[in-house]
């Protein structure tokens, strides 16, 4: 396996990257783009953008906006409804493996920006058997959380016919260079279906594990000719601001109090404080099936961004790119009613055979690993600022599962650190 010479990437990762004959991977050569764009006029033609689609009667919103209580949520909102003068409805996916600080997060965001929020919650039960199902065929815990969550805003945005979704950065173009920013890509069912959902539709599910086409239905996208009718598009923001989740982060924790944790196998604390199983089981598996984990992902992200060097950056993959079962296992598998042996049999199936190799008492081996990888000095990037990251809370050791519940909460109300760890 080939390994960038720059950041840490190797040319396994499930996006697909390419790896140049200076060592250097796609997504490194499609970030040096940042510091070459001119983002006022991009800027400034994002705000000729939203223009088109401001409601001219005020009655219905100006766009929808996927939100969750960890990532980049706050700071999306903010640009749009507070920076740009836009009038957005929030919509969220229940994923059923919330946290209570993500919850909290939430409902600070509707509460703090004045919003209006739609929220689904479906049944438990169904969702327990699309999991099972979704671990056999893909090995993914998560499929229906990225199902959920790339297909409501679309859901939404056809039955109010509210024509414009605005996301924030586009996954393949920031991680491996899928494409430039210069090509304003836009969401599609295309990207959803052979990235975010491994290849699988609602559709290939029915029968799974018992589940019917009624069960399948929240997950199912609409039909082309609906989307065409109403002009259904969805921009990602990461094309029109220079993007920087963590400095971006940072001005949210300083003016609307949004909540940080510590998690299991990263440094960063900023994302993905809303699920107790994403940076925990969810990226084990990742590890079991690639080799990395998104540890390599936070420290590319801080390479590419001048904050870390290439040999720091493999240190802190290091220390938190460990074999070792994560701590919230037992409460998705107490959520599930699957044992440990059972699930990791399961997986077995489903690890990269570019990453692993099956030795003769069936244990597994890592064929190679980021952390020999070897870096080039005369491509790699100079460190320029400090990579720090501050936590209010230590997700790790929380183990209470959450569902999302609506609710006013008031800033004098806001418990204190002490009462909510």
């Amino acid at each position: 396996m080939r390994y960038c010479k720059r950041c840490l990437y190797g040319d396994n990762h499930p996006l697909g990257l390419v790896i140049d004959n200076d060592g250097v991977c796609s997504g490194c050569r499609v970030h040096e783009e940042r510091d070459t764009l001119e983002w006022e006029a991009r800027e400034a033609a994002l705000g000729r953008l939203f223009d088109t689609y401001r409601s001219k009667t005020k009655v219905n919103y100006d766009c929808i906006i996927p939100v969750s209580g960890g990532r980049d949520s706050y700071f999306i909102v903010d640009t749009v409804k507070n920076k740009f003068g836009m009038n957005p409805l929030l919509v969220t996916y229940n994923k059923h493996y919330n946290s209570r600080i993500g919850i909290q997060n939430l409902s600070y965001l509707r509460t703090l920006f004045d919003c209006d929020i739609f929220t689904l919650t479906l049944d438990p039960r169904a969702l327990k058997r699309l999991t099972r199902a979704s671990i056999e065929h893909c090995g993914s815990i998560y499929w229906h959380c990225l199902a959920g969550q790339t297909v409501l805003p679309v859901r939404i945005a056809a039955g109010y016919k509210i024509p414009l979704i605005v996301w924030g950065m586009h996954q393949g173009c920031d991680q491996v260079g899928m494409y430039s920013h210069l090509d304003e890509v836009e969401m599609t069912r295309r990207y959803r279906h052979e990235h975010d959902l491994m290849g699988f539709e609602a559709e290939d599910f029915i029968g799974k594990e018992g589940l019917t086409t009624r069960d399948m239905q929240p997950f199912m996208y609409p039909h082309d000719k609906e989307i065409e009718i109403i002009g259904i598009r969805g921009i990602y923001l990461g094309n029109y601001i220079r993007w920087d989740s963590k400095a971006q982060h940072e001005k949210m924790i300083a003016r609307f109090g949004y909540q940080t944790a510590k998690l299991q196998r990263t440094f960063d604390t900023y994302n993905d404080v809303d699920c107790l199983h994403y940076t925990g089981l969810h990226d084990y598996i990742k590890y079991l099936k690639f080799g990395y984990g998104k540890v390599v992902d936070h420290a590319v992200r801080e390479i590419r961004l001048k904050r870390l060097t290439r040999k720091e950056g493999l240190k802190l993959s290091a220390q938190f790119l460990k074999d070792e079962v994560p701590t919230d296992t037992e409460l998705f598998l107490e959520w599930l009613g699957m044992t440990e042996s059972e699930l990791f049999r399961t997986l077995d199936a489903h690890r990269d055979s570019a990453a692993w190799k099956q030795l003769p008492d069936q244990t597994w081996q890592l064929r190679s690993s980021v952390l020999e990888s070897v870096g080039d000095e005369s491509v790699e990037l100079e460190k320029t600022s400090d990579c720090r990251f501050q936590s209010d809370y230590d997700l790790s050791v929380m183990s209470e599962r959450q569902l999302l519940t609506q609710g006013f909460v008031d800033e004098r109300q806001r418990p204190s650190l002490k009462e909510l760890s």
